[in-house]
């Protein structure tokens, strides 16, 4: 018996859909119109739109830094930003700590089965923004789904790599006794906003996250410091007490710092004393420290205080050679207490 598939038709898959399908993350027809549909229209550059394995960069010979962080936050939209600028912004400022420029960054999505398609638009436009102002380029990515209940909507990785300028070595072994501490503004604004949005306290004014890339405030220190900047890094899980902390340890050296120099926002610490939480070990997204000698701290202050980033920036301590390998901290009563190491996460799923 023979048959006529002449007049046979094959219905067409449906594509317009309004959640994340797990065929999405199949490698298949849905997984390239995903990417054509949601990535390409936002990332869209000459190296990624080629949708090769990887991506192929032209780099001038000279040190490189790389870095890569995975974002977990939950919730993924919080009064400030969202999972995806946080994610740009976030591996951007790794790098810029390093004293190296950003130059490219790749993205790779775990998305939960389900997930709504608006939401995943969301998410890459607000990643697309932070990149064309920081002036990165996404070059390449990936995406998997996986079945629902087996990751919480969203997960992000960010890789970076950028360039460090010749003559520039930043590392906390570089600390001396003398070296002024420099805080670039108010702390603990984004792991409140995330702490306040989960426990549904609300305040007279709003607290929002200060995501936000540091690499053109980093070029402007760097510039106006003329070699005398030792070390940057931006405080964020653990904050500024682990960040320097850490700084005490590498060095050798003790750091001491100044509680009533700390700026923090007054529903900020107001949210913190509700919730019994130190301000100087809740997370940061958009500030950063800087250890800088005290011949160059002013031209770096001045410089900081002329850009948007850095308008609060102001001294909170010193390098000291007492009490090696420890942060302390004088009081507002006047007193000095050990400021430790945090014990643990105090904050889970804060970035």
């Amino acid at each position: 018996m023979s048959m006529d598939f002449s007049k046979a038709t094959c219905p067409l898959p449906i594509m317009d859909h309004a959640t994340i399908q797990l065929a999405h993350g199949s490698g298949g027809r849905m997984s390239a119109d995903l990417i054509r549909r949601v990535f390409l229209p936002h990332f869209a550059n000459p190296v990624l739109n080629l949708l090769e394995d990887q991506a192929v960069l032209e780099l001038s010979l000279g040190r490189i830094a790389f870095s890569t962080d995975t974002y977990v936050v939950d919730p993924i939209f919080f009064p400030g930003g969202n999972i995806g600028e946080l994610a740009i912004n976030g591996t951007i400022n790794d790098v810029a700590m390093s004293g190296g420029r950003p130059l490219y960054l790749s993205a790779a999505f775990v998305i939960e089965e389900g997930f709504s398609m608006e939401s995943l638009h969301e998410i890459v436009a607000a990643m697309a923004r932070a990149g064309k102002t920081a002036g990165i380029l996404v070059v390449t990515g990936d995406t998997k789904v996986v079945n629902r209940g087996s990751c919480d909507k969203i997960f992000i990785n960010t890789s970076g790599v950028g360039m460090i300028p010749e003559g520039v070595y930043l590392s906390a072994a570089n600390l001396c006794p003398g070296d002024k501490i420099v805080l670039s503004g108010t702390i603990a604004d984004h792991g409140m906003a995330i702490m306040t949005c989960r426990q549904g306290l609300s305040f007279q004014s709003r607290i929002e996250s200060d995501t936000a890339a540091l690499n053109g405030l980093t070029e402007t220190m760097l510039e106006a410091a003329k070699g005398g900047i030792r070390a940057m890094r931006d405080p964020t899980r653990g904050g500024v007490a682990a960040s320097l902390n850490e700084w005490a340890e590498t060095a050798g050296a003790g750091i001491k710092i100044e509680e009533t120099m700390i700026p923090v926002r007054p529903e900020v610490e107001a949210a913190c004393e509700i919730l019994g939480i130190d301000p100087l070990y809740v997370a940061n997204e958009g500030k950063l420290l800087a250890a800088v000698a005290p011949e160059n701290v002013q031209d770096v202050l001045a410089a900081m205080r002329d850009h948007p980033l850095g308008r609060n920036a102001v001294i909170i301590g010193e390098v000291t050679v007492d009490n090696p390998g420890l942060l302390v901290m004088t009081t507002v009563l006047g007193t000095t207490r050990i400021v430790d190491m945090p014990l643990g996460e105090q904050l889970p799923r804060i970035c």
